[in-house]
C-alpha cells in the first residue's frame, strides 16, 4: 500500500448508501497505510528498531516462524544499530521506556529486559553479525578507542567491507564499559562476548597502544584514509578545595578503573563519594563491597560509605534502580550537602570532610534548581578515603598533537571534526550514555564510508510520530508488566562480584513481546478485514508489517478499517 502524509480533510463526510443512490455525497477519503514512528524508536539514542524485534517475536505464529527462527531475526534486526545488545540489555537506562505509549494503559514495556533476552539468546547460539558485503574496500581506517563508540564504529565500517584497526590504551578493550561499569552489573563473559563477534569480522583491536606514545595522530592521518576519535573521558576532575592535595582522595573514574582492574586500594573504614551520577553509586557500591573495613562499619554503624550529593534526590541523575540498591546495601546518600575541606592530621593522613549544608535556589543552565551554600550551616563526618566523581573528561595530551583544544570536540551532526579526515563520537565529544556513543559511532561510520565513496551521507526521511491518543487502548487486553529479579542485599555482598540484576525469564520476556502495541505498523489484527462490508480488503502472504493490501476500485470511504484500526497504522486521505 502507498505511503502518503495525512492531509486535512475540511468537507463534512457522509457515506455513499449500501444501494449506490444518488442522494448522498460519495466520500472522497480513502484508507492509506502510513507507517509511523513509534516513541520508543524515536527516543533511543541509538536508533534502534525496538518496534521491529519486539513485534517479530510476538507475531512469530502469524509469520509461520519457530521460535529460534523468530528470535534470531529479531537479533538481526538488533544488531543493524548496535552490536551489544546483551550489554545494552544490563547497563542501558532505557529511555525508550519512558516514553512507550503502554505506560498510559498498565506500564511501559520492559523493552530493556527483552533487550538483555535477545542479547543472551545471540550469545548462546553464537550468532555472528551480519556483513552487509563480501567486498573488500582498498581503503583503511582508523579507530582510536575501544570504548562503545569506537567498536560500534569499527563495527559498522568492516561489515561494508573496510579493513578497520582499532587502537586502544588500556590491555582490554571495551572502554568505560569495562572500567568504569562493575562486574555485578556488567559480566565480564558478557562483555567479551559481544567484543569478539566484532573482532571476528577482521577488525584489529591493538591493545596497550597509546595515541602519542606509540603511534601520533598525525601518524594515523598519513597511513588511513580516515580516523575515528573516541578515547572516551578517563580523567576525572578534581573538587579544588582545602586539603585535597594528598593520600586517600581518589577520583571516581580512577578508582573505578583501579577496582575494575582487579588492583587493591586501601580504603579504611569510612569512605566519601562526592556526586549524584552513576560514576558516584558505582564507586560507592564499589567501594562497600572492596573494603572489609568499609564493610563492617556499615553492617555495625550504617556508615561505612557516605554519599554527599548537593541537590535532593529528585535532581539526582543516577539510574533510580541504582541508588535503590545502593540504600538497601547500608550506602548513606546526604543531600544538599556539598564538601568544602578535607582534614587531616599531623602526619597529613585524612581524618574527616568540613561540609556545607545547601539549599535549592533558581534553576540553573542545566534546568536544575542551582544549589547555594547556607551561610555558617557546616558539619564535619569521619572520612579515611574521599573519591570525587563529580564529572570526568577526555585526556587530550595522549594523543599527540596540538590541534585538540577545550575539553571536548567539536563534531557536526555527523561527528566530524574540523580536522580533514577525522571523525570523532562517545565522550569525546560529551559526557553521555553508552546507547548514546553507540549511535555517534554508527553514524560517523555512515559518514566515513560516504566520504570515502566521494558522495554525502543521508538519512532516511523522518517518519511522522504516533502517540498514545492515535491507540485505540481498549482493544488491548490488560497485561502486567513483566519486572526484573535481583540479588538480595545480603547476597550481594557476599558475592561482590556475581550480577545483581538476574533479569526476566525467558517465559516472561516472551510475553513481554506481546504486550507492544505495534504503535503505527500492521501486526495483522484483522479488524480491517473483518468491517470492511465492501470486501476491499484483501490478505497478502505474512511478511512483518505486510498483512493486507486494499483494493481501492471498490472502497467507497466508509472509513470504518480506519476506525478499527488498533494501532494508528490507517488513515483516511
Amino acid at each position: 500500500m502507498a505511503l502518503l502524509k495525512k492531509k486535512e480533510d475540511k468537507k463534512p463526510f457522509v457515506a455513499r448508501s449500501s444501494a449506490g443512490g444518488t442522494g448522498s455525497e460519495i466520500s472522497p477519503l480513502r484508507p492509506v497505510a502510513v507507517l509511523k514512528e513509534p516513541p520508543c524508536i524515536g527516543h533511543c539514542p541509538s536508533g534502534n528498531d525496538i518496534r521491529g524485534w519486539l513485534t517479530i517475536i510476538a507475531q512469530r505464529e502469524k509469520l509461520g516462524l519457530s521460535l529460534d527462527e523468530a528470535c534470531t531475526r529479531a537479533w538481526r534486526i538488533e544488531v543493524e544499530t548496535n552490536p551489544f545488545p546483551a550489554v545494552m540489555g544490563r547497563v542501558c537506562p532505557h529511555p525508550c521506556e519512558g516514553e512507550c505509549n503502554r505506560k498510559v494503559k498498565d506500564g511501559a514495556v520492559a523493552i530493556n529486559s527483552v533487550e538483555r533476552f535477545i542479547g543472551d539468546f545471540g550469545l548462546e547460539h553464537a550468532l555472528a553479525l551480519p556483513r552487509l558485503t563480501s567486498e573488500p574496500k582498498p581503503q583503511k581506517v582508523a579507530v582510536v578507542g575501544a570504548g562503545p563508540s569506537g567498536l560500534s564504529c569499527a563495527y559498522q565500517l568492516a561489515r561494508r567491507g573496510y579493513p578497520v584497526t582499532v587502537f586502544e590504551a588500556f590491555e582490554k578493550p571495551g572502554g568505560m564499559l569495562r572500567y568504569g561499569i562493575p562486574e555485578y552489573r556488567l559480566p565480564r563473559q558478557v562483555l567479551d562476548g559481544e567484543i569478539q563477534r566484532i573482532a571476528d569480522l577482521g577488525v584489529e583491536i591493538r591493545c596497550g597502544t597509546t595515541i602519542g606514545g606509540d603511534v601520533s595522530l598525525d601518524d594515523l592521518r598519513r597511513e588511513y584514509q580516515a580516523v575515528f576519535v573516541g578515547i572516551g573521558a578517563h580523567k576525572g576532575r578534581n573538587l579544588g578545595i582545602a586539603g585535597e592535595e594528598g593520600a586517600g582522595v581518589y577520583t571516581g573514574t580512577e578508582f573505578l578503573n583501579r577496582a575494575n582492574r582487579g588492583e587493591s586500594v586501601a580504603l579504611g573504614r569510612h569512605v566519601v563519594v562526592v556526586g549524584g551520577g552513576d560514576t558516584a553509586i558505582d564507586a560507592a557500591r564499589v567501594s562497600l563491597r572492596l573494603g572489609s573495613d568499609v564493610a563492617a562499619v556499615s553492617r555495625r554503624m550504617g556508615a561505612g560509605v557516605t554519599v554527599l550529593y548537593r541537590r535532593t534526590r529528585a535532581e539526582m541523575p543516577a539510574i533510580g534502580r541504582e541508588i535503590e540498591e545502593a540504600l538497601e546495601e547500608g550506602i548513606r546518600i546526604e543531600y544538599l550537602a556539598a564538601p568544602v575541606r578535607v582534614v587531616r592530621n599531623g602526619d597529613g593522613q585524612m581524618t574527616g570532610i568540613v561540609v556545607q549544608r545547601m539549599a535549592l535556589g533558581e534553576p540553573d543552565a542545566s534546568g536544575r534548581r542551582r544549589p547555594v551554600p547556607i551561610e555558617g550551616d557546616t558539619y564535619e563526618i569521619e572520612a579515611d578515603t574521599l573519591i570525587t566523581a563529580v564529572s570526568q573528561e577526555p585526556d587530550w595530551s595522549s594523543l599527540g598533537t596540538a590541534e585538540v583544544k577545550g575539553s571536548w570536540l567539536e563534531v557536526d551532526e555527523w561527528g566530524h571534526t574540523g580536522m580533514p579526515d577525522v571523525w570523532s563520537g562517545g565522550d569525546s565529544v560529551g559526557l553521555g550514555l553508552a546507547t548514546i556513543s553507540i549511535g555517534q559511532g554508527r553514524k560517523a561510520a555512515e559518514a566515513i564510508d560516504a566520504a570515502l565513496r566521494g558522495v554525502e551521507p543521508t538519512k532516511p526521511a523522518p517518519l511522522p510520530r504516533v502517540g498514545p491518543e492515535r491507540i485505540k487502548l481498549d482493544y488491548y487486553e490488560p497485561k502486567p508488566r513483566a519486572e526484573r529479579t535481583v540479588l538480595g542485599p545480603e547476597d550481594r555482598l557476599a558475592r561482590p562480584t556475581e550480577e545483581v540484576d538476574k533479569g526476566i525469564t525467558d517465559e516472561a520476556a516472551l510475553f513481554e513481546t506481546t504486550r507492544c502495541f505495534s504503535c503505527g505498523s500492521c501486526f495483522g489484527c484483522e479488524r480491517c478485514w473483518m468491517y470492511c462490508q465492501n470486501n476491499c480488503v484483501k490478505k497478502l502472504t505474512p511478511e512483518p508489517g505486510h498483512y493486507y493490501k486494499i483494493d481501492l476500485t471498490v472502497c467507497d470511504g466508509c472509513k470504518k478499517c480506519a476506525e478499527e484500526c488498533p494501532c494508528g497504522f490507517l488513515e483516511m486521505v
